[in-house]
Order: C-alpha cells, then sequence, then structure tokens
C-alpha cells in the first residue's frame, strides 16, 4: 500500500498537488492534512478530488486528518504549510514565522513516521528543509525541498523555446538558493547532447534576461493570478513519483551537502543535482566552471547564515 500525506492541503499548491500526485500509478492512498478548524474545507477537497478520480476512473483512497499522528504509515509526507511572503516582509521575518511552524510539525512527523520522506515546499524552502532535518531527526538521505527544481524546469523552457527545439532536447540545471542567489549551470547544458557553448546562437542567447525571468516567474505569477498552483503542483509531483517508482532519476533538489560541489564547504540544504529513488536522496559530486563555484560558494555562505540564525532563534524560543 502507498500512502503519500500533504501537510498543508487547504493550501492552493497543496489542494493541486494532491490531485497530481493521485496520477501516480502505485498510488493507494491520499491523506490531506489542515489545522483544525478546517475541517469543513478538507472535507469538500476531498469529496471534490473523489468525484475526479471517479471520472477519471482511477481507484484512490482520500481521507483527511487535522491531527499529525495520522501521518504514520505515509511513504512520502508532502509539506506545505505556511505563510507566503507579503511585500513588506523581509526573508528573515518570513523564514522565522514559518520556522516555528515547521518545527513542530517535522518533530511529530519523525517521532510517527521514521521511515518515511519528507518533501519540503514552504518557503524559504532551504532554510526550512534544514529546519525539517534538524527536528525531524530523519536521516539527510531522508528529508529534501523543492529547492531549484521548478527554476530549473523553468530555464529549460526558455532555452528550447530560444533554440526552438523540443523541451526534451534540453538538459540544463540550476542550483544553490531557491532566490536571487541561483546559479545557472551553464557549463553543464546540453541541447540534444551538445554543449550549449558549440552552439553558435549560444552567443546571441539573452542570458542575463533569461535568468531574471526565472528568479521573477514566481512572482510574476502572483501579481497576475494570485498565486503559483500548477507548476508547483507538478513539480512536487514528479518528484514524488521519482521516488515512489524508484526511478533513479537526477534532478536538482534541495538537500543536505558537505562538500560534493566542487569541494565548496556546505553543511547546509541548498539546490544541488541529486540521484533520487524509494532510498532517499543522494547528492552527486561534481566539478563546475570557476565563476560558477564562485557563485555557489556566495550563496552556500548565504543560506548558511540565515539557516544558523533561524535555528539559533528556535532553540533560544524552545521550540
Amino acid at each position: 500500500m502507498v500512502k503519500v500525506t500533504i501537510v498543508g492541503a487547504t493550501g492552493n499548491v497543496g489542494m493541486f498537488a494532491a490531485h497530481a500526485i493521485s496520477s501516480i500509478p502505485p498510488m493507494d492512498e491520499i491523506l490531506l492534512h489542515g489545522r483544525e478548524g478546517r475541517e469543513a474545507l478538507l472535507t469538500g477537497i476531498s469529496q471534490d478530488l473523489k468525484d475526479s478520480f471517479a471520472a477519471r476512473g482511477t481507484d484512490i483512497a482520500v481521507g483527511w486528518t487535522t491531527h499529525l499522528e495520522d501521518v504514520a504509515g505515509s511513504d512520502v509526507v508532502v509539506v506545505t504549510a505556511g505563510t507566503p511572503r507579503t511585500s513588506d516582509q523581509d526573508r528573515m521575518d518570513l523564514a522565522m514565522g514559518n520556522a516555528r511552524l515547521i518545527a513542530p510539525i517535522c518533530r511529530t512527523i519523525g517521532e510517527v513516521a521514521p521511515e518515511t520522506r519528507i518533501l519540503m515546499v514552504t518557503n524559504p524552502v532551504d532554510v526550512m528543509t534544514c529546519v525539517a532535518l534538524k527536528y525531524s531527526g530523519l536521516k539527510p538521505t531522508q528529508v529534501a525541498g523543492l529547492g531549484t527544481h521548478l527554476d530549473s524546469m523553468r530555464l529549460k523552457s526558455l532555452i528550447a523555446s530560444f533554440f526552438h527545439v523540443h523541451v526534451s532536447e534540453v538538459h540544463t540545471r540550476i542550483i544553490g538558493e531557491h532566490g536571487d542567489s541561483m546559479v545557472p549551470l551553464w557549463s553543464a547544458t546540453t541541447i540534444g547532447g551538445i554543449k550549449i557553448s558549440n552552439l553558435p546562437e549560444f552567443t546571441h542567447l539573452p542570458v542575463r534576461e533569461i535568468i531574471e525571468s526565472v528568479k521573477c516567474s514566481g512572482q510574476a505569477i502572483i501579481q497576475n493570478k494570485g498565486s503559483t498552483v500548477y507548476g508547483p503542483g507538478e513539480a512536487i509531483a514528479s518528484l514524488v513519483k521519482t521516488i515512489l517508482l524508484d526511478e533513479n532519476r537526477i534532478l536538482t533538489v534541495s538537500a543536505f551537502i558537505k562538500t560534493e560541489i566542487h569541494g565548496i564547504g556546505g553543511d547546509v540544504c541548498i539546490g544541488v543535482p541529486a540521484r533520487i529513488n524509494r532510498d532517499g536522496v543522494f547528492p552527486i559530486a561534481i566539478r563546475i566552471d570557476e565563476e560558477e563555484a564562485i557563485a555557489f560558494r556566495g550563496s552556500a555562505e548565504k543560506i548558511r547564515g540565515i539557516t544558523q540564525t533561524v535555528l539559533q532563534k528556535l532553540q533560544e524560543e524552545k521550540v
């Protein structure tokens, strides 16, 4: 029996992620978790999902709960709970507010589901992934964040559009922070197996504009429609599928690293290439161009600093 739990299922991303995850072949049960006082909404979401499964012709059990203890037996727990950043709020305020929520949630998950895999979606995702790792007590391979997975897919799509090729012909990734200090790996980007810098048309690629578009994509969507839903939801489902089907795909997620990336000191959760399967998430050791290494080092130092401050404050507050 395959069970996936969505913690924060009453939010837009959690709701759509549940629907996207339901299309994964081995799925038997989806559990929706929300806070007390949201019982009516949880009931409505679960019934709506059941109706969609009936129309699709799939037989998946859907339940809901306001008790975290019910995540026991989950193969994967997707955590989307938290509050989005407002225009007048800096990253540290967002980090502390969500960390106070995520820490006790993940402590309980670790206690009742010690064999599960946690996929962190709550922002700032790199910092929250480290909070989840520390408070759950799970192994580093059991905890990952959505990180730069969707950013990498956005970059892939933009490159494919510029070169007028099918998106499957493009292989690229973004590492580092899911945020302003993200690092595109042009040195590892290929089109049809050909290194992108070996293509004459590469000299005309508007690199800065493309990266700025990736960085601002989420905010642009929020300004136009209120929230990002379909992109994150499908990205979450693709990671859950990779775990459940033991696919051994190399995807870019927020994971705990030491010196895998160009020998750069880590001890932080940040976006990196990782082999993902049923056993968990395993960062891949790689070498990158010196310019990319410098940028990644700066990104890691930034995230490490914020993470250390957040963990210290949580300890002081005895969360």
